[in-house]
Formats: C-alpha cells, sequence, structure tokens
C-alpha cells in the first residue's frame, strides 16, 4: 500500500471518529433534553450513504468529509407543526441551548482524555531527556547548562521524557519570563534517575530567560531556540531501520549494512553520514556498503526538506541501529494505574489546550507565525506518518487533533459553537434574543473570518507540500 493511500485512509478515519465524536455530543444532548434531531451528517454535501433509523432520525455521509452536523427542529428554519412546537430548539429555555452547544466540544475534550488515558495506561514510550554540551553563547550556555545535564523539572513540572521537556519549554517560553530547569549533573545513560530525583539529592538549577526571546513557540525549535541540544551518542553507520517508499528504500539500502564510504569519503560514524545525506538534497551520489561481509555500490537521491532555519537539507528514511544495551537505557516508558491514568490524562488535555489557545493568542497579536496554522493536506500527512508509526502514534495524534478542535470550536466566533455559545451568553445576560439582523451579520463575519483561516492553512499546506 502506498505512503499516499496510507495517508488518505488515516485522514478519513481521523477525521470520521472526530466528527462523529463531536456531532455525537450535540445530537446525544439534545434528545436528552427533549429536542426534535431530523438529521445526523458527518460531512457536507452530497450524501454517499444514507439511512432513516427506528427513532426517526436520517443519518448520513456526505462527500466533503470536513465537517458535520446536527440538523434539529427549529422554526426559524421551517414550518414547524404546532404539535411539535415543543420539541423545536428555538423553543428550548437558554440554559438548554447552551447544554446542546458545548456538547460537541466537550465530547471532543472527552475523547481526548480517553485516549491519553488508555495510552498511560499501555504505557507511553520516550527518550530519557539527557543533554549535550550547550551552543556557545545560547541561553542555555548563559544559563549554566553542561553536558551530562539530566532534565527532571522544567518550572515544577517533571519531565520524564525528552519530547516532555519541549513541550514544557514551549509553553513556558510563551510567557516570556526566566524558566528555571531542574537537572541531574554529570548523568551518565545509565544513572540512577529515579532514586536521585525521589531524594531530592544532587539536583542542581538551571535558568532560560527567555524575556527577550523569539520564536521559541514550536516544540521542533525550542531546544535550538534556547541552545538545547539533545545528547547523542557516537553510533557506527550503520542502517537500523528502512522507512517504506523513502530514498533509502528507492536505492535498495537494507537494515543491517553499513555504510562504508560515500562520494569517495571514508564514512567514521553516523553523523558524518546523516551530514552527508543532508548535503545532497535531490543530489545523486555514490555510496558503498557492506552487507554480509560483501560490498556493493549504489546510487543514492536524498529526498529534500527544509530545516528549522528554512534551509534545503536531505533526508532518506532511514535511522541507524542503536545496541540492545545502550537503547534500553535511554528508554523510557511513561505508565500509570488507571485511576492515575486519568489523572494524568486530564492534565494533558489542559496543558495542551491552554498550549493551543496561546498558540492562537500569540498568531493574533503577531508574535507568532501564521505559518502554524495548518489544513487538510498536513493534517493527512501527519495522519499517515502516525498510521506508519504505530497505534500509539495514531492514539496520539488522534488525541492532539481531537482536544484541537474543541479549543477551535469554543472561539466566539459566529459559525463556530463559540459563536453560538456567545449570542446564548448576551440573551442571558440582557434577557433576550440579540436582533435577527445582529445574528446575520455575525454570520456573515464568521463565514468570512472561517474562508480566511482556511485559506492561509491551505496555502501553508501547498507551500509545505511543494516545499
Amino acid at each position: 500500500m502506498t505512503n499516499s493511500l496510507i495517508s488518505l485512509l488515516a485522514f478519513i478515519v481521523t477525521l470520521g471518529v472526530l466528527i462523529t465524536v463531536h456531532e455525537f455530543g450535540h445530537f446525544w444532548v439534545a434528545r436528552r433534553l427533549g429536542v426534535k434531531v431530523l438529521r445526523f451528517s458527518v460531512g457536507f454535501g452530497r450524501p454517499l450513504w444514507r439511512r432513516r433509523g427506528r427513532d426517526g432520525v436520517e443519518y448520513v455521509v456526505a462527500a466533503l468529509p470536513l465537517g458535520g452536523y446536527v440538523k434539529m427542529l427549529d422554526e426559524r428554519e421551517g414550518e414547524v407543526a404546532p404539535a411539535e412546537a415543543p420539541r423545536a430548539f428555538n423553543r428550548q429555555p437558554v440554559g438548554s441551548r447552551i447544554a446542546i452547544v458545548l456538547a460537541g466540544p466537550l465530547c471532543n475534550f472527552l475523547f481526548a482524555i480517553v485516549a491519553y488515558s488508555l495510552m498511560f495506561v499501555i504505557g507511553v514510550p520516550g527518550i530519557r531527556p539527557l543533554l549535550d554540551e550547550p551552543k556557545p553563547g545560547s541561553l542555555a550556555a548563559a544559563g549554566g547548562f553542561r553536558k551530562g545535564d539530566l532534565v527532571v523539572a522544567v518550572d515544577g513540572k517533571p519531565t520524564p521524557t525528552l519530547s516532555a521537556v519541549m513541550l514544557a519549554l514551549v509553553e513556558r517560553a510563551m510567557a516570556e519570563e526566566v524558566i528555571r530547569v531542574e537537572v541531574l549533573p554529570e548523568c551518565e545513560v545509565g544513572c540512577e534517575a529515579e532514586r536521585a530525583v525521589e531524594e531530592r539529592s544532587g539536583l542542581r538549577t538551571r535558568t532560560l530567560d527567555t524575556r527577550d526571546a523569539q520564536g521559541l513557540a514550536d516544540m521542533a525549535m525550542v531546544f535550538d531556540g534556547v541552545g538545547l541540544t539533545a545528547w547523542r551518542p557516537v553510533l557506527p553507520a550503520v542502517i537500523g531501520q528502512v522507512a517504506p517508499g523513502g530514498a533509502a528504500e528507492r536505492a535498495g539500502l537494507q537494515a543491517g549494512d553499513r555504510i562504508v564510504q560515500a562520494q569517495g569519503e571514508p564514512v567514521a560514524d553516523w553523523r558524518r553520514w546523516r551530514d552527508l545525506i543532508e548535503l545532497h538534497p535531490d543530489q545523486p551520489f555514490r555510496v558503498r556498503i557492506e552487507r554480509d561481509g560483501v560490498e556493493h555500490e549504489l546510487e543514492l537521491v536524498p529526498d529534500a526538506r527544509e530545516n528549522e532555519q528554512g534551509r534545503r537539507i536531505g533526508f532518506i528514511g532511514a535511522v541507524a541501529e542503536v545496541p540492545e544495551d545502550l537503547a534500553r537505557s535511554l528508554r523510557v516508558v511513561v505508565r500509570y494505574g488507571p485511576l492515575q491514568a486519568v489523572g494524568a490524562a486530564v492534565g494533558k488535555t489542559w496543558d495542551m489546550s491552554l498550549l493551543t489557545l496561546r498558540m492562537l493568542g500569540r498568531m493574533l497579536v503577531g508574535k507568532a507565525s501564521l505559518d502554524n496554522l495548518s489544513g487538510p493536506l498536513t493534517i493527512a500527512q501527519f495522519a499517515g506518518q502516525a498510521a506508519h508509526a504505530g497505534v500509539m502514534a495514531f492514539l496520539s495524534m488522534l488525541a492532539l487533533v481531537s482536544l484541537s478542535l474543541g479549543v477551535l470550536n469554543l472561539l466566539p466566533v459566529p459559525v463556530l459553537d463559540g459563536g453560538h455559545l456567545l449570542y446564548y451568553l448576551i440573551e442571558l445576560a440582557k434577557g433576550s434574543p440579540l436582533s435577527e439582523a445582529a445574528q446575520n451579520l455575525g454570520q456573515q463575519v464568521g463565514i468570512a473570518v472561517l474562508l480566511l483561516l482556511m485559506g492561509i492553512a491551505l496555502f501553508n499546506d501547498f507551500s509545505r507540500l511543494l516545499g
């Protein structure tokens, strides 16, 4: 199965599941509050499948899978029989209408909590947050970071994995304050870090002064922005794993191949091999390998992408072979019991939701680039990558997209759930609904805002796709 087909299927599954979850929230609460539901649609446009249930609701799967809707009986949208009028949405108390509107985003948050809970019960794999020498002249160097520091907490929040450190730094860097980072210094790969953290012995505090720093609102760039470097072992130039469809597979590279030479230059270790690959985006070069004791020569054409600095670099879709004892010492699995997992999942959902809101706020005031907006093409690409990476990665991606949908739908933009919620809160405060003219104007503004955001997101998608 090709990468494009896997990405398409993963995209359809992702949107199908999350749209259904969202719309089911509206549907379930509306039914419980006595509102008559006419249609439950996943997608817009021409129906691909439809069925009328015993409950009288028409269930539809439509052609355009970029949203969905629950159509309820409403006197503003057509004539309603007098006997059915009490079941019309517009006849419900404002509190009931608020509950129905809130139910969709809340179901997205609930889905994220369930997904994260399941992940924490199974065990979330990660990499031990061990640091290398900081970049000279960087915030990390000024803050006293040293090679061998093991990060155990950022501003008091435990960080058992490298990704947890990155997420905490992005979150705290947005506040543009001095970040306090607790580390265990001079920690060897297999050091007894857990015991040191538990006993609070030997820990040191480093600082990162981000008050005047720029460009720290991206997990992929935050380490480079503050000058931190994850510890990298010196590994032999041996292929450990080859990604399907990548440049390495196209060239005929296999797991276990040892790189002997590239462009006539001896390759001492994996770092030098990676550097050579990055220097040849979309450029063919000769590679000599050793396989089963026999040397072979082949031509490799690395694919191209942009790095954090906007420079085109090569990549081939292959990772190094890591000795098992080293891999075990670097591997961390974050696992909780069922009750602890739910608490951790609630905290994770809360943190990620706040991070999404802060990012949107920074984009609104110009402190973060609009390049961070992503549309359906980027979501499809990430969904495909997550599906390739396994069930845990795909579940994590579903949780992240679900809570993002929940946050975005609560924004006070007419047309979105948050816009309807704003109308009902105003009605609650003033004792009467907004005028129809005001609501129509709000709808027009909301549609214009959404079209603008969708245009930017699609532009970003095509820019990434075309390099």
